[in-house]
């Protein structure tokens, strides 16, 4: 099963996006403590691009759900964005050691997607930015 959502990248459409996952999430039947954890990350990665894809200007945001047919058990989000080039995984992780009063700001998000799902791919494709999120549970 694969279902697609074509918005405008705005924070606007944050309640739509996040609808729309969760429904597949559930429609899946994702354990709740895995899907609430996984909305947080493509909140985090939607915000991004409405946020910073388009420097302020307007422009689409697409984002696919699938599920394994062979492992209903796993599923992969992608988001998919026409903004600037940006590589969030090249970020380097911030240092979780130090006081938060001394670590720099930002980074955190992407370093929390990182931990939670299984796998996460950034793509450039046709001007197209890509991030591929998997989770099994």
């Amino acid at each position: 099963m694969k279902k697609e959502l074509k918005i405008e990248a705005n924070l606007d459409n944050l309640d739509l996006v996040l609808g729309f996952i969760e429904e597949n999430l559930e429609l899946a039947e994702c354990p709740m403590k895995i899907a609430m954890k996984i909305a947080v990350c493509v909140e985090e990665l939607y915000v991004n691009v409405a946020s910073y894809a388009y420097d302020g200007a307007s422009g689409d945001c697409t984002l696919y759900f699938e599920q394994d047919e062979k492992t209903p058990n796993r599923i992969s989000i992608t988001i998919e964005d026409k903004g600037k080039p940006f590589n969030p995984l090249e970020k380097a992780d911030p240092d979780t050691t130090l006081d938060a009063e001394e670590r720099e700001i930002g980074g955190l998000g992407i370093f929390m997607v990182k931990n939670i799902m299984d796998n996460i791919i950034y793509e450039r494709k046709q001007k197209n930015n890509i991030i591929i999120m998997e989770k099994t549970w």
